[in-house]
């Protein structure tokens, strides 16, 4: 049985809550236009705890306004790159020295585990630290030929740039595109997930105290389709960064598409892990349960399909959910919780389906409802599906929570059929000591990541993205600064200049 937590008394309230969340536009905390809120909710009780400002079309319409003023005419595009740096160190220091008060915040807000809360603060701030120091090292192309020419790539900010973020781990998200972003010389509009609106309130106190000129830094809150929908389809907002599900990013692809927008989209998952007989049985145990538990099951690279050879799946399953029942299920503040609450009454009942779905396509080995103690709010115990089938819902379909399918393989070939049979390519997960096989078998997973034998370990500089309908595009290291810029290629010639002649044959007569 999943271990629980059902003191009550530790339920925790963090101090100084405010009682509204408002619109950040050109410097100033600001109301909706109409004066519409909406409500965000405690995800341990259910319970409102706070308004937030409702975004429309003319609140998205203030805010661009505001970054693009601040683009056209106000110092932040024309800073050397070192001066935009400082500030970015600056953002970094200040996030690190408050990662306790947004760790509790985040927490609260989204129902994450205070410990795994604590550490997506503090990779927001490295971030920060990572893309202040990438823009100072940035070297560009430069291609010459001898005594002929010298071709160079020039960058430029592109304008204001429209970031649309998850509520799954809400501030770090933020932070992976607001650094290259703003790094680059671009004004933002950002319109934050509406069920966690909270910690994203805090970047403008932030940005305010780290020096950012005033209208870089814009934030509308709102619905996805209100808001999001605005930013989207606003004329002036050439470039669209947006994580989340799927179906939305093919929206955004069809709004976009008559304004010719930049787009990059991280999108939905149904990662595979491929477990072969000759790996090391007690690391991918671990490494499995913490891959799809950890942050509540809500990550887009969980490994959530476990692909493991037949001869030693019968102990790979036993294994597996005897360690899933000891996962500790408990409210989001006590350091000892390793899952949390899901962030929202719509998510939970969406989980809670699929898990009734897995109940008629495979074998329940672990979990599979409510966590036992917790009469209220958003609690889900670590399911484990084994013997799932190819053609399951549970197996094709992104659920984006603590629930797992187990399947078996016999060979090499059906192995990476099962890895590659569904619409999603984002992350996959190879456990095997053969080294032929592992890098022949990642290259040919239709992932934009691979790991082998290896948790989901993130290097800032690698690229980040999907295939399929996991997303469009990269970002990560020098390809978010490709994302945010405008590239130029400028072309000297050197020598005595060789064109073509035409048109001076007749001359030559007269």
């Amino acid at each position: 049985m999943t271990n629980t937590i059902d003191d009550t008394s530790i339920r925790h309230t963090p101090a100084d809550l405010p009682s509204k969340i408002q619109h950040y536009i050109g410097g100033k905390f600001v109301d909706s236009i109409d004066g519409d809120t909406f409500d965000v909710l405690d995800p341990v009780s259910n319970e409102v705890y706070l308004q937030a400002a409702a975004g429309k079309i003319s609140d998205i319409d203030r805010a661009v306004e505001a970054a693009q003023k601040a683009f056209k005419d106000g110092p932040w595009p024309r800073m050397l790159p070192r001066e935009r740096s400082r500030i970015l160190h600056r953002i970094a220091d200040i996030v690190e020295s408050r990662d306790a008060r947004l760790a509790e915040l985040e927490s609260f807000d989204s129902g994450l585990p205070i410990t795994q809360a604590l550490g997506q603060a503090r990779r927001a701030a490295e971030n920060f630290r990572f893309f202040a120091d990438l823009i100072v090292a940035q070297a560009d192309d430069t291609y010459k030929v001898p005594g002929r020419q010298i071709n160079y790539v020039n960058r430029t900010p592109i304008g204001v740039a429209g970031l649309i973020t998850p509520w799954n781990t809400p501030f770090m998200l933020e932070s992976w595109k607001l650094g290259p972003a703003l790094a680059t010389g671009n004004t933002v509009v950002l319109k934050p997930a509406e069920f966690t609106p909270l910690s994203a309130s805090l970047w403008a106190g932030i940005f305010e105290e780290a020096g950012l000129p005033e209208g870089v830094f814009n934030l509308v809150n709102g619905l996805g389709e209100d808001a999001g929908d605005a930013l989207v389809k606003h004329p002036d907002v050439p470039l669209i960064s947006f994580t989340g599900e799927s179906s939305t990013g093919q929206l955004i692809f069809g709004n976009a598409a008559p304004y010719l927008k930049g787009l990059s989209m991280e999108l939905g998952g149904k990662s595979p892990v491929i477990v072969f007989a000759d790996a090391d049985l007690e690391a991918a145990v671990d490494a499995t349960i913490f891959g799809v538990f950890s942050l509540n099951g809500e990550r887009c690279t969980a490994g959530s399909r476990i692909l493991v050879e037949r001869s030693i799946y019968d102990e790979f399953v036993e294994r597996y959910a005897a360690q899933a029942k000891r996962v500790k299920v408990g409210y989001p503040h006590d350091p000892a919780t390793e899952v949390g609450a899901l962030v929202h009454p719509e998510h939970y009942d969406k989980v809670m389906s699929y898990i009734e779905i897995g109940k008629t396509e495979a074998r329940l080995v672990a979990g599979g409802g409510r966590a036992e103690g917790f009469d209220q709010g958003n609690f889900v115990t670590p399911t484990v599906f084994a013997d799932v089938s190819p053609d399951a819902r549970i197996f094709q379909e992104e659920i984006f929570g603590p629930v797992v399918a187990i399947t078996p393989f016999d060979t090499d070939d059906e192995a990476l059929e099962l890895a590659n049979g569904v619409k999603y390519g984002l992350a996959a997960y190879v456990w095997t000591n053969d080294l032929k096989r592992s890098h022949n078998f990642a290259q040919a997973i239709d992932a934009g990541m691979v790991w082998l034998n290896s948790n989901n370990v993130r290097d800032l500089r690698t690229p980040f993205g999907g295939v399929k309908a996991s997303g469009l595009g990269h970002e990560g290291g020098y390809r978010s600064i490709d994302f945010y810029t405008q590239q130029q290629a400028v072309h000297i010639t050197l020598g005595e200049v060789h064109n073509p002649t035409f048109g001076k044959a007749d001359s030559a007569k007269h």
